[in-house]
């Protein structure tokens, strides 16, 4: 193990332990750290001496803040495809994951974003701390829930879901459980417990077993609080409704969501709400991923995605200049547009 690879591994008794190593980029996916990762996976799966894997994030700050924008924003920028490469195998990456023989224990600690969520929550043994932070922030900087999010907001309760996935908001340990992100709660002070209990699991039960053990009832969250306004102005048929029942629902938490979601992009917004309310119609996990890598392939050959990352992370000026500007400006074909199928380019998983 060399600490300045991009991907620690190293076995400890039957689990094999992941770290993603870019603490300094609270460890941003990059395409060679999706290929380790997977490679890891595949020697892992068929040997017979790993009972299961756990996954963390190096530094104390977050598992994944997830993929690298900055390079994405350059890619873009250059007319390149890379960025349409790293796509591919990070939701052939996420497939996998959720489809691991093994137990694949992911520790949530701190940020956990983006990609971040893909490399984790597919997983069957979900660990949130006091200090998680949930999210799939996209529609902040011009993109669309991806890597399987769609999929599991698709099916959180009520609309709690698409609140998610319109805001980009990030949620705490217990609105993670609550939402499907999540599966047990485990105070931070005893993670490396956790993870030296585990060392010593021999059989798939005892993991599970194990990860009971350490759980305890997470501190209270906010979203169960707020089903009932949340349910209300989300069930409505678009945005625009959405955006008047929030104003018009005399809640100060409603009003303030309406303003957030006035300031993100419209075209993000109208994509993202469409890619949700589909992937509930969808049979499979690989079917969503095959629908999201359409719409990403898309965003990323449109305005929006380029001008969030400016605006948000290179520029910092928090003023993007989006385009179309309203949500009554961007059209029914053009949403429909993202959706269409790529041809001989397509991600292809549900038809594996």
């Amino acid at each position: 193990m060399n600490d300045d690879e991009p991907v620690l591994l190293h076995t400890e008794g039957h689990i094999l332990h992941v770290t993603l190593n870019r603490p300094r980029a609270l460890n941003a996916l990059t395409h060679p750290m999706v290929r380790l990762l997977g490679e890891a996976l595949t020697r892992a799966a068929a040997d017979d001496t790993v009972t299961a894997v756990v996954v963390d994030g190096a530094g104390d700050r977050g598992l994944c803040a997830g993929g690298d924008i900055r390079s994405i924003y350059e890619d873009a920028r250059a007319g390149r495809s890379a960025s349409v490469d790293f796509w591919r195998d990070e939701y052939r990456l996420n497939a996998q994951i959720a489809a691991f023989p093994k137990p694949y224990v992911a520790l949530m600690h701190g940020i956990v974003m983006g990609g971040g969520v893909g490399v984790s929550a597919h997983g069957d043994v979900r660990v949130v701390t006091e200090r998680s932070r949930v999210a799939m922030p996209e529609t902040s900087i011009g993109f669309v829930p991806d890597v399987g999010g769609t999929y599991l907001l698709a099916a959180a309760p009520g609309e709690l879901g698409t609140h998610l996935a319109l805001t980009g908001r990030a949620v705490g340990a217990a609105d993670a459980v609550l939402c499907g992100l999540a599966d047990h709660f485990v105070s931070s002070r005893h993670l490396a417990g956790l993870t030296a209990e585990l060392a010593r699991s021999t059989s798939p039960a005892q993991v599970t077993d194990i990860v009971r053990r350490y759980a305890a009832d997470a501190p209270d969250g906010e979203l169960a609080a707020q089903r009932a306004w949340i349910d209300e102005c989300y069930a409505a048929g678009t945005v625009e409704e959405i955006i008047d029942r929030l104003m018009d629902s005399g809640l100060p938490a409603a009003k303030e969501t309406a303003a957030e979601l006035l300031a993100v992009s419209p075209t993000a917004l109208k994509v993202t709400l469409a890619a949700v309310r589909r992937a509930r119609r969808l049979s499979s996990l690989e079917a969503a991923l095959d629908q999201e890598f359409r719409v990403s392939c898309r965003s990323f050959l449109g305005h929006d995605l380029v001008e969030g990352v400016r605006a948000r992370i290179i520029d910092k000026d928090r003023t993007p200049r989006w385009s179309p500007a309203a949500t009554g400006d961007v059209t029914d074909a053009e949403v429909a547009r993202h959706f269409e199928p790529l041809g001989d380019q397509e991600l292809g998983l549900s038809a594996v």
